[in-house]
């Protein structure tokens, strides 16, 4: 989630300069958060229909439905729509498709940012359910088509709706369409990041398998248990998948602001304008642009619109999993935790996942989309990888906080039957009004 608000305006001109964001965020005090970001659609119940910005039932009315639990108002500007609510450090805001987002309040466990989640979602059924709208928990809209859709009144959308829109023939989609579950993490120092980043990286194609909640695409079988994951291997081969170092254990800062350099810019704000040169981040570095510098700022935007498997900002996201039920969401945020944050289990981690090649890396990632747990590499089955990851999470909790361990009982269930959450969607009756009834917060 972005606000967009640029606070940056000092001028750069060395990558050393940039590498500073990075080191900037670094928790040397031992202190490690979490945070947890949740996704989902909004229906209508008597009707199922993409639901616009406008009208008494509109997303912008169940944004301002907020204000009876003391969500204050965001806009970019006075006069303009409103966008996103804010109360405290948790955030409201929309995906380009009116995807509802929660952006949490960093916690120092699981079940801190699981509660919030729940609390957020009882709020949002109440206001959503006086405007006769439904929430429905899939990683992608499973009936409506893209031409259909409507768009959300930001600039940052308007903009990025033209200039990664003609980067990747799912660019669109992923926009409109694809609603996903995050989790994000602190590091202590730049080598605790790289091992977390390379875990993490390891680890996504199990978490694209555990969370694979996307089989369909306008009312049928797609071939993929994630088509939301799909939709993200083909936006635009510059910002996302992975990078080589976040596998090979070469993983640093710098790799990390090298390749952000060499993506194309997809906007630069100047004069309170949204411009789309035709510029890498590395040439706006070293030419600027109409006789002006890069800005810190510029490169703060340049890192929001980056969306590798795991993306490192002042936080390490987790990208993988679809959006799912909030037990589900409050199971990611568990297992995140226990593997990453306890010295022994990454150190498990490590070695249930040791170094493959990135071709063969690949490979996994897209078995995962296509089969979730069901995938087998020759005969080791996902499933049995992700159960093993489970466990291993579960040790890690029973060390560092026992309370949060059973936060990860979905999880368990499933890796015991070996059944992605999309299965239980293709064995759904085939309509919207079956499929939403099933998968819907209440």
């Amino acid at each position: 989630m972005s606000l967009d608000v640029q606070t940056e305006d000092r001028p750069v001109s060395t990558i050393d300069e940039l590498l500073e964001y990075f080191r900037s965020a670094e928790r040397r005090d031992g202190v490690r958060l979490l945070g947890l970001e949740h996704e989902k659609f909004l229906y209508p119940l008597a009707s199922p229909r993409p639901v616009a910005y406008d009208g008494p039932s509109g997303i912008g009315a169940v944004l301002r439905g907020f204000q009876r639990f003391g969500w204050a108002e965001y806009r970019e500007a006075p006069g303009l729509p409103v966008i996103a609510m804010m109360r405290g450090r948790a955030a409201l805001s929309l995906e380009p498709g009116g995807q509802f987002e929660l952006s949490g309040t960093p916690g120092h466990s699981a079940r801190e940012v699981h509660a919030e989640n729940v609390a957020h979602l009882r709020e949002l059924h109440e206001v959503a359910s006086q405007l006769g709208l439904g929430i429905v928990t899939l990683g992608y809209r499973p009936f409506d088509r893209i031409a259909d859709m409507p768009w959300m009144p930001k600039s940052r959308y308007r903009v990025m709706r033209q200039s990664l829109g003609s980067r990747g023939t799912h660019a669109h989609a992923m926009m409109l369409m694809t609603a996903t579950g995050q989790v994000s993490l602190d590091w202590a120092d730049e080598a605790d990041c790289a091992r977390k980043v390379t875990a993490a990286a390891r680890m996504s194609p199990l978490l694209v398998a555990l969370y694979a909640n996307s089989p369909l695409v306008e009312g049928q079988p797609s071939g993929f248990m994630s088509y939301r994951s799909r939709v993200w291997s083909d936006v635009d081969p510059a910002r996302c998948g992975y990078l080589p170092s976040m596998l090979d254990g070469s993983f640093s800062y710098r790799h990390y602001a090298q390749w952000a350099l060499d993506a194309p810019m997809l906007f630069l704000r100047r004069g309170g304008e949204y411009l789309t040169p035709a510029l890498t981040f590395r040439q706006l570095l070293e030419q600027g642009y109409g006789g002006q510098p890069a800005r810190f700022g510029d490169w703060v935007d340049h890192l929001s619109t980056l969306f590798p498997e795991v993306r490192i900002k002042k936080v390490l996201e987790i990208r993988a999993a679809d959006c799912a039920s909030a037990a589900m969401t409050g199971a990611l945020a568990a297992l995140m935790r226990g593997v990453l944050y306890d010295a022994t289990a990454l150190g498990e981690v490590e070695q249930l996942l040791p170094r493959v090649s990135f071709a063969r890396h690949l490979e996994r990632h897209l078995l995962a989309q296509q089969q979730g747990l069901a995938g087998r590499e020759g005969q080791v089955r996902l499933a049995d990888l992700a159960a093993e990851l489970v466990k291993i999470a579960a040790r890690g909790l029973n060390r560092l906080d026992p309370a949060d361990a059973p936060l990860l009982e979905p999880l368990r269930e499933l890796v015991r039957s070996g059944r992605s959450p999309a299965q239980a969607v293709l064995d759904t009756e085939r309509t919207p009004e079956a499929v939403y009834r099933a998968f819907s917060f209440s």
